[in-house]
């Protein structure tokens, strides 16, 4: 499955250590993520990320044309729900387009917690119908 991974500044901690803690289901997957987060993933985890432009230089667009072109199965992504960004549009974009696509999305550790564990389970084999 392909794996979008986003995160604000201050939650690329909490993404580096969620991937460190499932690394293994994560090894077997495609990962997909904004610039600096994928570059942080990849530095704690030694898996290949496959690397978008920063956020705020247009990777959330990017990572929303895949989402558009049904190439996204799964979206983590850690917001800050504390601190306006000022590319918030594009944020919100990612949210709405997995809504509107059907995409499971997580915006908190907890939430991606459950669908790492679904996806491990085999619980989301459901997005092959969909491609």
């Amino acid at each position: 499955m392909n794996i979008g991974l986003v995160a604000h500044d201050s939650k690329k901690k909490l993404m580096q250590n969620f991937c460190i803690a499932y690394r293994g289901v994560l090894s077997r997957n495609d990962l997909f993520a904004t610039g600096t987060t994928g570059r942080l993933v990849e530095e704690a985890t030694n898996l290949t990320v496959h690397k978008y432009l920063s956020g705020h230089l247009g990777g959330t667009q990017q990572l929303g044309a895949q989402i558009e072109h049904n190439q996204i199965d799964l979206v983590i992504f850690l917001r800050d729900p504390l601190q306006a960004k000022s590319h918030e549009p594009d944020v919100n974009s990612i949210v709405r387009l997995c809504d509107a696509h059907n995409i499971p999305l997580a915006t908190n550790l907890a939430t991606a917690e459950l669908l790492i564990m679904s996806l491990d389970r085999g619980d989301l084999e459901w997005r092959e119908m969909y491609k």
